[in-house]
């Protein structure tokens, strides 16, 4: 069929139009910066000029047919975005990608076969994003948590096609929505998977994560509807926690509302691997384990912001020098994080725990419940 998917190891082509030219535009929907070469070669234009044109002409020849399903399809993402999706027609998508119907024909069954086509190259970029994230062997919700932060980032920078593949294509027809139907259970699928991690999640049905994958697509939807400035990272604790909340109880739920989000600036933290049975949970971290460690950890993980008084209580350390020390070694290590003001204006620390130190108190807490089980 033609036009009917990608054949392999060919690169999502709405990525190369409209990311690697950097065709990004503002919640108005204009356009605000495209490289004068990349732009060119998207309009049939000779380049012109030195340095980064020689650069894109020193690299292999795209096949025709690959430029010309390419500018089809940062065509149509310009045109619904523009016109709406009901009102985009296959005229309007030749035109703004000077292609003639007779090739567009050649490419595509129709327009809903195109459109289409927007929608599964964009899923292609995001699970490019999530491959990069390198999430296999986390812990469930450290999985989920990365992966939604790798999701509403990729959201945040591609406003334009976030639009359109989620505010406009629910305008779509069957094959349209089919794939975006495919897509949620999709995501459905991967949150289902904290039914395997405890006795608590197991008894819990499918249709659990079907309703909050559905729930948090209908949260993002009407951020981008109502055109909403707000950086779609902003909602990661809230849906974190929703998310959580069934599976692992509210005190889990509330630790996500209450964690750090990731620097936007730094990608997706490092973070230690998941120990295997008999491993030592603080693998990869430069620090040996004791019952003190521990402690100290678990009860940031149940009460977040704990000043280092409360945190000596409940750790049942009486030395305060000592816990003091043990706060500031965790923290130099990147296992928890101070959001008090301290000494410098007097205040009492609040710790709380980063992303690494999230995982490796998961990790302590399966290496005991596996000690429980063998026992």
């Amino acid at each position: 069929m033609r036009g009917s998917g990608r054949s392999a190891g060919q690169r999502p082509l709405v990525g190369n139009v409209l990311m690697a030219t950097g065709a990004r535009t503002g919640r108005s929907g204009g356009v605000t910066s495209v490289p004068r070469a990349a732009m060119s070669a998207a309009e049939g234009r000779p380049r012109q000029g030195r340095g980064p044109a020689q650069a894109v002409e020193s690299m292999p020849a795209m096949p025709v047919s690959e430029i010309q399903r390419s500018r089809l399809i940062a065509a149509a993402v310009r045109a619904v975005e523009e016109l709406g999706y009901v009102d985009t027609t296959v005229a309007q998508i030749t035109s703004r990608a000077r292609v003639s119907r007779r090739t567009f024909y050649e490419l595509f069954d129709n327009r809903e076969q195109c459109l289409a086509a927007v929608l599964e190259d964009a899923i292609g970029l995001i699970e490019a994003e999530l491959i990069a994230a390198d999430l296999d062997g986390l812990a469930w919700r450290e999985r989920i948590r990365m992966g939604l932060w790798a999701i509403l980032s990729f959201l945040d920078r591609e406003p334009v096609l976030a639009r359109v593949c989620i505010v406009q294509v629910s305008r779509g027809g069957p094959a349209v929505l089919e794939r975006r139907e495919r897509l949620l259970a999709r995501l459905a699928s991967i949150v289902d998977g904290a039914r395997r991690e405890s006795e608590r999640a197991a008894g819990i049905t499918p249709l659990t994560a079907e309703g909050l994958v559905g729930a948090a697509f209908a949260i993002v939807y009407a951020r981008l509807s109502k055109g909403h400035d707000a950086p779609l990272r902003g909602l990661m604790g809230e849906l974190m926690g929703m998310i959580v909340l069934p599976y692992q109880g509210a005190a889990a739920a509330r630790r996500e509302q209450a964690r750090p989000q990731p620097d936007p600036h730094s990608g997706a933290p490092k973070l230690v691997p998941a120990p295997r049975a008999d491993g030592d949970p603080l693998d990869g971290v430069p620090m040996r384990l004791t019952y003190r460690t521990a402690r100290v950890l678990e009860a940031v993980a149940e009460r977040p912001r704990l000043s280092n008084r409360e945190l000596a209580r409940h750790a049942g350390i009486t030395d305060q020098g000592q816990v003091s020390k043990l706060l500031a070694r965790l923290e130099r290590l990147g296992l928890l994080a101070n959001h008090g003001d301290g000494h410098l204006k007097g205040e009492p620390n609040a710790w709380s725990l980063t992303a690494k130190g999230e995982l490796v108190t998961e990790n302590i807490r399966i290496r005991l419940a596996r000690r429980r089980e063998a026992a």
